[in-house]
């Protein structure tokens, strides 16, 4: 084990991978090692994302990332670090694939970059991050413009600016603002209007008083999908995150609340209907304009545009990231839907899994593995398995490839030992196998298959 091993170390140490730099256009900044530190200190609030040109998924992030910039200019910068030519700031921020985007605030790494990664998006979630944590409510139109928005909301009622509880409330906006938005007033003539308002939820000194804020808005978060969302909420892309924190079926259709209110609200109630004889079973559901998520059905699930005609779509996700799909057509009477639910508490499903073909001829040194094949030969308990996970169109995976056919090659005499990889593009990356950019390594051994170890490079 310890001469195989060996034997890896010295063959990724030897591989060296060479890319250039990219020119920074329109309204996102561009920073590097040399100015990173002094100018993201300069900005109170900033989006970062880091990248290497090579990499597609950050190709296909730029343009939605550009015209965000323009969007956010003035409220919140967006700048992007070219990790191929400014490695060490790229390393002191833990970026081990690409994109990564992070929030800095005053020039210190404030959080992960968790919304969406369209422009809509990433305008929606960064326009939450700007300014204060918590708003001052000081007046009736300060109230009425706070409310005037869809996202739940929270506002503290306090006796005075000195008050403890209202800086304790502060404190606790500050870690909470990625779930609500805070606003806080000491013009107690505003309860009354603050309390015709649903969308709101209100703490002050009296409610839960044995009950520190923080832990009191942690409760929120755990009933915000209830008490903010019902029973069968709309999902979009806003507010997918939020929502894909749990096991979560969805009814893809022609859903649009403006035009056609009554024929939108007309699956969704069937969906309801059916879904609260199963509510106390840990699964929530959601309705979705089928238009919103065209690429995700297509690539997640393999649901064409051709699929199912005017009914909705229905899938399943789990916390886990397992997927299921009904099959059956929705019938107008739930019945399809309540039988596709019975067979998946039963256990009775089968996960849908994006997978390629299995392939017919697999004798090479370098073993392909795709979805279907990836228990029989990454976790066969009597081998040691090192699988790279790859795309086709990555730099890095090219430059790699020769070294990794070399590698399998010198191993390939030994019958314990299988060197492999799958293209994770084309297929769903088992669960345990963190994969964020590529390529990406794991090191399955014979006696630990439920302990897989990401293969980090390190320097001599």
């Amino acid at each position: 084990m310890a001469s195989f091993l060996s034997l890896i170390s010295a063959f990724m140490l030897s591989v060296v991978i060479f890319s250039g730099a990219v020119v920074a256009r329109g309204d996102v900044l561009e920073l590097g090692d040399a100015d990173f530190d002094y100018l993201a200190a300069e900005h109170e609030t900033m989006l970062v994302k880091f990248y290497a040109p090579w990499c597609g998924h950050c190709k296909k992030l730029a343009p939605d990332f550009e015209t965000a910039a323009s969007r956010l200019k003035g409220t919140v910068p967006l700048a992007k670090v070219d990790c191929t030519a400014s490695p060490d700031t790229c390393g002191r921020f833990g970026v081990t694939g690409y994109p990564t985007l992070k929030i800095f605030r005053n020039g210190e790494d404030s959080s992960s970059y968790d919304g969406p990664r369209s422009a809509d998006g990433i305008v929606h979630y960064m326009k939450k991050q700007a300014g204060p944590n918590s708003v001052t409510l000081r007046s009736e139109a300060d109230v009425e413009a706070f409310v005037n928005h869809f996202d739940a909301s929270v506002v503290g009622f306090f006796s005075g600016p000195d008050s403890a509880q209202l800086a304790e409330f502060l404190k606790a906006a500050g870690v909470m603002r990625d779930h609500f938005r805070f606003a806080h007033t000491i013009n107690m003539t505003l309860v009354s209007l603050s309390l015709s308002y649903h969308s709101l939820f209100f703490i002050s000194p009296s409610l839960f008083p044995s009950l520190p804020l923080l832990e009191c808005l942690t409760l929120l978060v755990f009933l915000f999908p209830f008490v903010s969302f019902g029973m069968c909420p709309h999902l979009t892309n806003e507010n997918r995150d939020k929502l894909k924190g749990q096991d979560l079926l969805t009814a893809y259709y022609d859903l649009d609340y403006l035009r056609n209110p009554k024929g939108s609200n007309y699956w969704r109630n069937r969906v309801m209907k059916v879904g609260y004889q199963f509510a106390s079973q840990g699964l929530s559901f959601a309705v979705a304009n089928r238009r919103d998520f065209v690429d995700e059905l297509e690539e997640e699930f393999g649901l064409g545009a051709s699929n199912g005609g005017d009914l909705p779509f229905v899938t399943i996700r789990t916390q886990q990231g397992f997927k299921y799909t009904m099959r059956e057509e929705f019938t107008r009477d739930g019945k399809s839907l309540e039988r596709f639910l019975e067979d998946y508490f039963a256990g009775r499903l089968k996960r849908y899994i994006k997978s390629e073909p299995i392939p017919e001829k697999n004798k090479g040194p370098v073993k392909v593995v795709v979805a279907e094949s990836f228990e029989e030969i990454v976790n066969d308990p009597e081998k040691d398995v090192l699988i790279e996970f790859y795309a086709p169109w990555c730099g890095h995976c090219k430059s790699l490839e020769p070294k990794y056919k070399e590698l399998a090659e010198q191993l390939y005499s030994d019958p314990n030992i299988v060197i492999a990889k799958m293209d994770a593009t084309a297929n769903d990356v088992p669960q345990g196998f963190d994969v964020q950019g590529f390529p990406t390594i794991y090191f399955a051994r014979a006696d630990k298959k439920d302990q897989p170890k990401r293969y980090e490079v390190k320097s001599p």
